[in-house]
């Protein structure tokens, strides 16, 4: 009888030990989704609001669809306040990863309604922006530079390569990478809050078929994030299944090549290392028979165990 009196009172000192673990391992990161998908329907394409948990001061990682989103996100009671208020109070900034329609969209389309803030992007992408989008000819300057007359709304930070910015009305900062998108640069964000990253990757191809290194130099630079724990997850496209030619890819990724290069950021950081290391899967292109062939794909292929997860409009991820 006292042999089990004893074990009952270790297995409930426990049991409040690890639950007292559990629970005070809380998330460093809010993620909305307000578009996920890489085409087709313009209600929802790439756009993810980043937040430190705890408060509401967001970025907006692309913005391909932004107003829609936010409506979906109010629908699941993540956000109490109109739409309009999210958009002007709650997004303190946007990084642009290049400047393809599907990712810069909705920022083009809100900006009559916005409030001033920043724009940042690689000098390639701002010029796209400056010289294509905001023109009084396809629609009106609302930035601080280009032609004239200017609204002055929004303001241009270039970001160079592996610098580290501080992001204005946030406690967090921002270091981007180089990617090879087919024929123009796109861009990876690195986000950090405290000691917590974040990893958001624009759209890519892999390295193979790129004749390029960027990828391979952005894992050399956050394997010791994932060694040290400090990396929460990585956001990374897979646009295409298996069976779009190599030839077709136009600078983005499959299942095949997503595993590849997560086999050798494995090879980087080490294999358990990679199980349950949470990687978030954006831009998939529909239609839906696709969406699901490319998600079967990818959970076969998934030998590193990791933890695959599939955004959807309006839902939270924590991190």
């Amino acid at each position: 009888m006292f042999r089990n009196r004893v074990f009952i009172l270790f297995f409930l000192l426990f049991f409040k030990v690890t639950a007292f673990s559990q629970t005070n391992d809380k998330p460093s990161f809010k993620i909305v989704p307000l578009g996920v998908k890489g085409g087709i329907d313009e209600s929802n394409l790439s756009a993810y609001m980043v937040a430190a948990t705890g408060n509401n001061n967001y970025i907006c990682l692309d913005a391909g669809t932004l107003h829609y989103g936010i409506e979906k996100a109010i629908s699941n009671k993540v956000f109490n306040i109109p739409a309009e208020q999210v958009l002007r109070q709650y997004i303190k900034g946007y990084f642009i990863s290049h400047a393809h329609l599907d990712h810069i969209a909705g920022l083009i389309i809100n900006s009559p309604d916005d409030t001033a803030k920043n724009i940042y992007a690689l000098a390639s992408c701002i010029k796209t922006i400056q010289t294509d989008y905001f023109t009084w000819e396809s629609w009106a300057n609302f930035a601080d530079e280009g032609e004239a007359p200017k609204l002055k709304k929004y303001h241009y930070r270039v970001l160079t390569p592996d610098s580290i910015f501080a992001i204005a009305n946030t406690a967090m900062t921002v270091q981007a990478f180089p990617l090879s998108h087919s024929n123009l640069t796109s861009t990876a964000f690195l986000v950090r809050s405290n000691n917590a990253y974040i990893l958001y990757l624009g759209d890519t191809g892999a390295d193979s078929i790129e004749k390029s290194h960027n990828l391979h130099n952005l894992w050399v630079a956050v394997a010791p994030l994932i060694k040290a724990k400090q990396l929460k997850g990585i956001m990374i496209e897979t646009s295409f299944q298996n069976a779009q030619p190599d030839k077709t890819l136009f600078g983005h990724l499959t299942p095949k090549w997503l595993m590849n290069e997560m086999t050798e950021l494995a090879s980087l950081v080490g294999k358990n290392q990679l199980n349950g290391f949470n990687i978030i899967i954006t831009h998939v292109k529909p239609p839906q028979k696709n969406i699901d062939t490319l998600k079967k794909e990818l959970n076969n292929e998934n030998l590193l165990k990791l933890n695959l997860i599939y955004p959807e409009q309006g839902k939270p991820i924590y991190l």
